[in-house]
């Protein structure tokens, strides 16, 4: 009888401590906090899984060549480094690469070219070590220029397109601004209606005139990431007629049909070109076949005669 009050005591002592573990546990979360715990969780996820869809390349030769730029970086000059950053705002700067990635690709470039070529020359063409190591610098020598041939492809392409889009550009603006607009909401239709390099120059001169450049100065700025000659006559014509305070129609309607005229004048002489062009596969392929069929059989009646 004696250790029935100490085992009730125990069982009261033993509910009081569930009871008191049940209510720590049970505690509101606060909300606030919770939803920051999801947010960063969820937030972590999508940022891995959009870093897994990037494209292969995306995911490791950007990285890499972000490591190697410091070391290519260092052993460049500075004018070497503004010529880059224009060849590359001329090529529409592509992938968003700065100049320190871009010799970086270039350095890694220059690496793999060396391996491939030193073990063409060491494995397959028997050249042996030094003949292996010479080809390891002639390969490292194509692969440091090679991408500076594909920026140069690129620079030509987009100059071209620019240059085949501004007829139709000018008049789009013409009618744009004889409708009534202004000259901004009329880039702004050439914008929303074309698509291509020119309209993606003047989508940025709008948006650094949205931020507080002068339309003059956003639109001088386009001539050195063009360099296209029509472009800069259109541009110029401009900025005059603003500073003058011409009428903009009649600018831009006297520009339009300059610029269909020069495309016309281009035309021909791509035509005019195209006979002398076409000489040089018509006697290094046309003729040396015609020789052949036309003096074959005599060559073979020939050589038929001096033997007997």
């Amino acid at each position: 009888m004696e250790l029935m009050p100490i085992l009730i005591a125990g069982i009261a002592a033993a509910a009081i401590l569930l009871i008191f573990f049940g209510l720590v546990g049970g505690r509101s979360v606060d909300p606030v906090q919770a939803r920051l715990t999801q947010l960063g969780t969820m937030q972590a996820k999508n940022l891995e899984e959009l870093e897994l869809q990037q494209p292969f390349i995306e995911r490791t030769l950007r990285p890499l060549a972000a490591r190697m730029s410091g070391t290519v970086g260092r052993v460049t000059s500075q004018s070497f480094g503004d010529r880059t950053q224009k060849r590359l705002a001329l090529a529409g700067n592509p992938g968003d690469l700065g100049v320190t990635e871009w010799l970086g690709i270039k350095g890694i470039f220059t690496i793999i070219f060396s391996i491939l070529f030193f073990l063409l020359f060491l494995a397959i063409l028997n050249m042996g070590l030094i003949g292996a190591v010479l080809g390891a610098i002639v390969g490292g020598l194509i692969g440091y220029v090679a991408p500076e041939f594909w920026l140069g492809r690129r620079i030509k392409a987009r100059q071209k397109a620019i240059l085949i889009m501004i007829p139709d550009t000018l008049d789009l603006l013409t009618i744009s601004v004889r409708a009534g607009l202004g000259f901004d909401a009329a880039l702004a239709k050439v914008v929303e209606k074309l698509k291509g390099p020119l309209s993606d120059e003047f989508r940025r001169a709008l948006a650094e005139v949205r931020v507080g450049k002068s339309r003059r100065e956003a639109l001088r700025d386009m001539i050195p990431r063009t360099e296209v000659a029509p472009l800069t006559n259109f541009i110029g014509a401009i900025i005059q007629a603003e500073q003058l305070g011409v009428s903009i129609s009649k600018v831009l309607q006297v520009q339009s049909e300059q610029l269909r005229i020069e495309r016309r004048q281009r035309a021909e002489e791509m035509a005019a070109k195209a006979p002398i062009k076409m000489l040089f596969p018509l006697v290094g392929c046309i003729f040396p076949s015609l020789f052949i069929v036309i003096l074959g059989p005599a060559i073979i009646l020939i050589v038929k005669n001096l033997k007997t």
